[in-house]
């Protein structure tokens, strides 16, 4: 089985707790340390060996379909929205654009750094080792440790078993992971999925029944930049960290 290719970047949302940073830009369009969140993202995927990544848009498109057409690194497509479609809605609209086979998707806000390994290969070597090959893996996550997050304080999504199953966290507990935002999903996850905008979550919850969803732990850091003050958490670390080094 060959390394993945085609991704897609989840960027059509409003940014509403960003605001009032995103009454005038897409949120995809913040900068840390002097790169956008969407770049970001993009650099990694490029970097994993992803030639093909499509783009969903609605709030302040155009900007983004801007500023992503001056990339010639890879090659992307744009899958615009007239109405918010949602994670799950938006990626079931436009798979007619990503192929036949298992694919990359991740918000366009999602911002991590690497550990002892290149994140995205390491997901992609969990994909093709344990799911792709023998059909049993609609989905695999990539979960980080939620006390280890930075500028998250929320409950956390999920926890993993150790064969890397993939279980919804408890009413009113703490689960040991969150979801990053990134992961790798198989086009059949999408099979009998509803109609217009619904969230990811409605598959993942099907997927989980039938032990078809999997998670991979994140060893490098993970920052939730929901807000302001979380970005200038991402902000800070970044600065003290790379110093003098261009776009990391």
């Amino acid at each position: 089985m060959s390394a993945i290719k085609t991704a897609m970047v989840l960027a059509a949302g409003f940014g509403v707790r960003m605001k009032p940073l995103t009454d005038t830009r897409p949120k995809p369009l913040i900068q840390v340390l002097g790169r956008t969140l969407i770049d970001r993202t993009i650099d990694r995927l490029a970097e994993a060996g992803v030639e093909r990544v499509v783009v969903n848009t609605h709030h302040l498109s155009e900007q983004i379909h801007d500023h992503l057409s001056k990339r010639d690194d890879l090659n992307i497509a744009f899958s615009p929205e007239d109405m918010i479609l949602e994670t799950g809605g938006g990626v079931a609209h436009a798979l007619s654009m990503l192929g036949d086979d298992a694919f990359f998707v991740c918000n366009a806000d999602s911002l991590w750094l690497n550990g002892s390994q290149d994140a995205l290969k390491r997901l992609n070597r969990h994909w093709l080792c344990d799911g792709s090959g023998d059909d049993s893996m609609d989905g695999l996550l990539m979960v980080h440790s939620t006390v280890d997050a930075y500028g998250y304080g929320g409950l956390g999504d999920f926890g993993v078993d150790p064969l890397g199953l993939v279980s919804r966290r408890p009413e009113n507990e703490v689960s040991a992971y969150l979801f990053t935002g990134v992961q790798i999903l198989h086009p059949r996850l999408f099979k009998g999925a509803p109609e217009g905008a619904f969230s990811l979550n409605v598959l993942y919850d099907r997927a989980i029944e039938g032990d078809r969803l999997y998670a991979m732990v994140h060893d490098g850091e993970w920052f939730h930049v929901g807000t302001p003050e979380e970005l200038a958490v991402a902000e800070n670390y970044m600065t003290l960290r790379y110093s003098g080094i261009k776009h990391r």
